[in-house]
């Protein structure tokens, strides 16, 4: 009588590039987080969302395609994506959607850590918190975003909302509704933020116009604003600072 003859499993097959990524995590270890580049510490965050192909390619691309690593955090889903798909070879689906999921999970992680510093203490008593929490939010935004911070009575923040999103050069704002909103708040003062995706962060006539708007309306109705701040990768503009409020 014959034994019943079963295949055997199949083995996995160990990536060739399984030695690379053991001599990496070894120097993060070692070296510390620190010390690797942007495209390594990429490489190491990919490891697990991409198990059996090469990341170095992969992290490469992405920091090419977006400019750097805020750059990807601000980029959509469907940009990271793409690139996922065409440096992989994989065609778009549920293996792309993870990789990018997973990019877009940790940079949003990073955001809010840097906003907690902000909520928990004066907003205007820690400028330096204040601009990198902006910086964080807006400065690789790739389209207009007009954000308000309404304040209490000390200067705590109230609540940080986009008042509209708009085109790669323009976001509609309506004065009434940005004060209309602090006194549903009950916030007594508020800072008006928003971004230009060209780069430069001088504001335009119409930034100084509807400022002194918001200004006015807020005035008629005891809430004050305490600046308006312009975003740009070239930095931050400070109305007060630049005396046109």
């Amino acid at each position: 009588m014959l034994d019943d003859a079963r295949p055997e499993p199949k083995k996995k097959v160990a990536p060739r590039h399984g030695g690379h990524r053991d001599r990496l995590r070894e120097r993060a270890a070692k070296g510390g987080l620190g010390a690797l580049p942007d495209y390594e510490l990429l490489e190491l965050l990919m490891f697990r969302s991409v198990p059996y192909k090469d990341t170095k390619p992969l992290a490469k691309e992405l920091l090419a395609r977006f400019g750097g690593l805020e750059g990807i955090g601000a980029a959509s889903h469907e940009a990271v994506e793409e690139v996922v798909a065409r440096c992989l070879g994989y065609a778009a689906g549920k293996a792309t959607r993870a990789v990018a999921l997973d990019l877009q999970l940790i940079f949003d992680v990073t955001r809010r850590i840097a906003r907690e510093p902000t909520a928990k203490r004066p907003v205007i008593s820690s400028w330096t918190a204040l601009l990198a929490y902006v910086r964080v939010a807006l400065q690789h935004e790739p389209r207009e975003q007009f954000r308000v911070l309404y304040l209490d009575k000390k200067n705590q923040l109230i609540l940080d909302e986009v008042q509209n999103r708009g085109t790669v050069d323009h976001a509609p704002v309506y004065p009434r509704e940005v004060i209309r909103r602090a006194l549903e708040l009950s916030s007594s003062a508020l800072i008006l933020v928003h971004n230009h995706p060209s780069g430069d962060p001088t504001p335009s006539r119409a930034d100084v116009e509807m400022t002194k708007q918001v200004v006015q309306a807020g005035r008629a109705l005891n809430v004050e604003v305490h600046d308006h701040l312009v975003v740009g990768r070239d930095g931050v503009a400070s109305f007060k600072q630049l005396g046109l409020m």
